[in-house]
């Protein structure tokens, strides 16, 4: 049963990263770095959730996917934000890829 709690969070996370790569304007930036980073901020955010609730990691926790939501969403912002301060927009080419 771990293993399908950690892989749920790691799913909701996967799910909240691709749907933020792609309201972002990332600039030229690779999606998958911030589909990964919101990966490991959902299964992050979940294990803060069952540390203080105790309630540990079981197959189906509702609160738990709802934190893994909103530490894959925080995750993801705080990576484009990071990110976009780096990047530079003198050569901004949009990608036609996807």
């Amino acid at each position: 049963m771990v293993f399908l709690g950690l892989l749920q969070w790691l799913v909701v996370g996967v799910i909240v990263g691709f749907v933020a790569s792609k309201l972002v304007d990332l600039r030229g930036d690779d999606p998958r770095l911030g589909v990964f980073v919101a990966a490991g901020g959902a299964a992050a955010a979940a294990a803060l959730y069952t540390v203080i609730t105790g309630a540990g990691v079981a197959g189906w926790r509702p609160w738990a996917l709802a934190w893994a939501a909103a530490g894959a969403a925080a995750g993801a912002l705080v990576w484009h934000l990071v990110r976009s301060r780096y990047v530079s927009h003198e050569r901004y080419v949009p990608r036609k890829s996807y």
